[in-house]
């Protein structure tokens, strides 16, 4: 009966994904980051180091320090970008971009980097355009997200609530790839793939998250704030040492990465390009999957911040992506790429497997111990941004209901994600991927078109921000809101003036 119930879901899915990961929506997303890219000036690349001033550079000496004392209500910029981070960096920056490797080749790093450098300036317009349109509740929180910029800025009010549930859907999916590959984890690491093992698995996660979400974005943020950075610099250390270890391999990997991403292989016509059709689709839908640029989610987290400027907060966008992609997912493909020989490989060996092997090949049972830790962690962190997500998502979809009516729907959104982060965990690795890669292309569409929409009122936005930081006199752009335009104002007045006193 379970088997029957896997081979539908497989075979719907297949037919599904092909459409949804077909050319149309890989047009739309790098056409969408080279509009925004052309728009804005080449904006990540013009305020990369402003996003440095803005973002990492002065959190990380305020670490420490508390918040805004007087708004318990939001979190501070460093937990948004946190919570944001761990919805962005997990299994896809390692599983995800050995995955890629392994069914797309080389090459599909090529197109993670590509999609990354455009998916900057997407990723940071849609900050721009979460913070500006985002709303405050009866509890003082702030809510914003893909939903709230196509309901009230472009008004096209049907594309909002299917914007909406497809969020709800990517957060599951997303969900259940990254349970998935713990359960994964934890069994190969115990030298066995017992369902029973995977299920047990799946059911303390199930419980674990389920204890953490139901204190909201300010519990998630602080668990994320606290994990993150940790996971983030283990890994990244043990990384080097381990392309370190190969360090004479570096010149061939990237020569294959170059030379596999447009299919130099002297192949015919026909099989070149279905080849080359495969690495770029495995290279945008796992470079989507790892840093969410298009994809509309990490906005939630953002939004939820205590920041005031829409700029200021997009600015983490631009380091985000690149964090995740250009830092993160290249490290991981580097690993890969120095450590084994490609050619040699078994295929019938998972990605889990594989990336575990290579771990265990260049440290012993330290590296299994350790990678047995991080992989976890680093999934379960992702697990908790995508049940906020899915929250809000599902708020707004229950708005109409009124109070009460949003409550239930977002209890009953809560238990249905937990359950299903125990049916995720005896799944397939490959159907979990693609379930996951089908839901985050559906996110991306409504999206993306909003965003090329209201691309011209990002322009605007950025361009109140940097000519106020110059000393122009103009009105800030802080919200489409005149109540909470006056309110954010204010609130930037008293700051500038506490800073100067002190």
């Amino acid at each position: 009966m379970w088997n029957t119930i896997i081979e539908g879901v497989t075979k719907a899915n297949n037919f599904l994904n092909d459409i949804v990961w077909g050319w149309p929506v890989i047009i739309l997303i790098l056409g969408t980051g080279i509009l925004l890219t052309v728009m804005t000036r080449f904006l990540q690349i013009r305020k990369f180091k402003a996003s440095l001033d803005e973002t990492i550079i002065p959190t990380v000496k305020s670490i420490g320090r508390r918040g805004n004392k007087k708004d318990k209500s939001s979190v501070s910029q460093f937990e948004a970008f946190s919570t944001a981070i761990s919805g962005t960096v997990g299994t896809g920056n390692i599983i995800g971009v050995t995955s890629a490797i392994l069914t797309g080749g080389p090459g599909a790093v090529f197109w993670m980097w590509i999609s990354a450098f455009f998916g900057m300036v997407t990723n940071y317009s849609e900050n721009v355009l979460g913070l500006y349109f985002r709303k405050k509740g009866k509890d003082n929180s702030l809510s914003g997200g893909p939903f709230y910029y196509i309901y009230y800025g472009l008004k096209w009010r049907w594309l909002a609530y299917v914007a909406a549930l497809f969020t709800v859907l990517a957060a599951i999916g997303m969900s259940g790839a990254q349970t998935n590959k713990i359960s994964g984890t934890i069994a190969n690491s115990l030298g066995s793939e017992d369902m029973m093992i995977k299920l047990i698995v799946g059911i303390v996660v199930a419980l674990l998250v389920g204890i953490i979400i139901v204190g909201g974005i300010k519990r998630i943020g602080k668990v994320a704030s606290l994990l993150v950075p940790f996971m983030s610099l283990l890994f990244i250390i043990l990384a080097f040492v381990g392309i370190g270890m190969h360090i004479v391999n570096v010149p061939a990997a990237f020569a294959a990465i170059f030379s596999s991403a447009f299919g130099v292989k002297a192949l015919a016509g026909g099989v070149t390009g279905y080849i080359f059709s495969v690495v770029i689709k495995k290279g945008m839908a796992r470079g989507v999957f790892s840093n969410e640029a298009g994809l509309g989610s990490s906005v939630i987290a953002h939004s939820a911040s205590e920041t005031k400027e829409p700029v200021k907060q997009g600015l983490w966008g631009i380091f985000e992506v690149f964090f995740d992609t250009f830092i993160v997912c290249t490290i991981t493909a580097l690993l890969v790429l120095t450590s084994v020989d490609l050619s040699s490989i078994n295929p019938d060996l998972g990605d889990t497997a594989f990336i575990m092997d290579i771990f265990k090949n260049n440290f012993g049972v330290f590296g299994t111990v350790t990678f047995a830790i991080i992989l976890p962690l680093f999934a379960f962190t992702t697990i908790m941004a995508w049940s906020y997500y899915g929250e809000k998502a599902t708020g707004f979809l229950c708005k109409k209901l009124g109070e009460k009516g949003e409550k239930i729907g977002i209890l009953v959104f809560k238990i249905i994600y937990v359950l299903l982060i125990v049916a995720s965990a005896v799944i397939t690795s490959s159907l979990a991927w693609e379930i996951s890669d089908t839901f985050n292309g559906l996110m991306a569409i409504p999206n993306l078109i909003s965003v090329v929409a209201l691309s011209g009122l990002v322009v605007k936005i950025t361009k109140n921000y940097f000519d106020r930081k110059k000393g122009k006199e103009v009105e800030p752009m802080l919200s489409a809101y005149e109540d909470l335009n006056e309110e954010f104002k204010k609130t930037l007045k008293e700051e500038m003036e506490d800073s100067k006193e002190n």
